[in-house]
């Protein structure tokens, strides 16, 4: 539909313009009040230890907040159809416009002390800002038209012929290189951030960096037991899909962003996922009607070797 190609734009470029609006108002009321130079960078403890020209900090954050509005966007008039993945842009949209928004504003009001401060505990506020924002641009995606359906093709499912107990398995790694170039990039800033403020601070960075990593190259296998997917590294944990569940397998190409929203385990209605990239992807249909989902090269060869292994399990249990 026409009116879900430019309601959805509006929909995640909104808070964006909200907050740009609202910061530069906030910021008009102040100025008056505000030093020169801004405090705009502050250590853990909330003592400022950077700062920035009026003008200079009010530049930077308006073509931020322009920048990732534009960005998101165009995230939406990308190729495809904005499916389960409409409700992660805007909800993520909104949220994070709230938090930037709330951060400036408590940047400056904090620059109306002598000495700014920043404490911790205003970043859970920002957080529980843009929570509640999250919320709102879930709701407002509520009245964004549903694309219209796919027309169905009406071909048979693909199958492999195997001949009475023959034996057959298929397994693919799925490379994501892009994955982990940032777990890397993430454990090595956690190093750089113990050795500079201390391991409190480095743990976040730690630990995401390492379940990047335990996750980058997911292996998957298709064999007289289902479908299973695991870390690559390690034989759990796994996901599987036993072929008794299995009511069709096939293959399409799927959009990362507009499908599912995102990378890594996805969850969406209908729908579930190991999405590392955009491109060819094994659809394997569960008997409740849900999707499982995970890209990967060779999809078509897994999907007619899963459709027939499914349909000589079947026969099994009905003899």
């Amino acid at each position: 539909m026409k009116h879900a190609r430019t309601r959805l734009p509006a929909v995640v470029a909104l808070p964006f313009l909200l907050a740009l609006v609202l910061d530069l108002v906030f910021y008009a009321a102040l100025r008056d009040r505000l030093p020169t130079r801004l405090a705009t960078h502050f250590t853990g403890t909330g003592t400022a230890d950077g700062h920035t020209g009026q003008t200079a900090f009010v530049l930077a954050v308006s073509a931020a907040l322009v920048l990732l509005g534009a960005l998101w966007a165009a995230a939406t008039l990308r190729p495809g159809r904005p499916a389960g993945g409409a409700r992660t842009l805007a909800g993520s949209a909104w949220g994070t416009a709230a938090f930037l928004g709330f951060l400036t504003a408590a940047t400056l009001r904090a620059n109306l002390r002598t000495l700014a401060r920043l404490p911790l505990w205003q970043l859970a506020e920002a957080a529980g800002v843009a929570a509640v924002a999250a919320g709102i641009g879930l709701l407002l995606v509520r009245y964004v038209p549903k694309p219209d359906p796919e027309p169905s093709t009406g071909l048979p499912r693909a199958r492999v012929e195997l001949a009475d107990g023959e034996v057959a398995g298929w397994a693919r790694r799925v490379d994501s290189w892009w994955v982990l170039a940032g777990a890397a990039t993430l454990l090595a800033a956690g190093v750089v951030v113990w050795a500079v403020l201390g391991r409190v601070f480095a743990v976040p960075a730690l630990a995401i960096g390492f379940l990047t990593l335990l996750f980058a190259r997911p292996y998957v296998t298709v064999d007289r037991r289902g479908v299973a997917v695991t870390t690559g590294w390690l034989p759990w944990p796994r996901i599987r899909v036993p072929l008794s569940r299995i009511g069709g397998a096939s293959h399409r190409n799927v959009d990362a962003l507009m499908d599912f929203g995102g990378w890594g385990h996805r969850v969406r209605p209908g729908a579930t996922g190991i999405i590392l990239r955009s491109g060819d992807a094994l659809v394997v249909r569960r008997t409740g009607g849900r999707e499982f989902v995970v890209t990967v090269d060779g999809a078509a060869e897994a999907a007619a070797l899963l459709n027939t292994l499914a349909e000589r399990d079947r026969g099994q249990a009905s003899r």
